[in-house]
């Protein structure tokens, strides 16, 4: 169930313009991007959660192609070492990356 809202299928070939985009989604939403790894279509980010720092969002982000025109992007995301299954924070990070793949497209 949880894996259904991590992933999201966008039709888009070009798997640097995506690693791009989502870089871009990642800073936008105030992530710091950690590492980049494009052969691999791996990107994993973090920033610190709440007024008072409490806590520590991790984002490890694939993208690979799912066919000759799309590209299939899956998020994991972790607070303080615990998975994240509110189906709205995937929706949101995917929202953004939309816009971002779409805007610099």
């Amino acid at each position: 169930k949880i894996r259904s809202y991590q992933t999201k299928v966008f039709e888009i070939k070009d798997q640097i313009k995506v690693i791009r985009g989502v870089v871009q989604a990642l800073q936008d939403l105030g992530f710091i991007v950690e590492r980049v790894n494009a052969p691999m279509g791996m990107i994993t980010a973090g920033k610190f959660a709440g007024d008072g720092h409490t806590g520590f969002v991790e984002l490890t982000v694939i993208a690979r192609p799912s066919d000759a025109t799309h590209t299939e992007i899956r998020v994991n995301a972790l607070y303080n070492t615990t998975p994240i299954e509110d189906p709205k924070i995937y929706q949101n990070f995917f929202n953004v990356v939309q816009r971002s793949l779409f805007v610099s497209g």
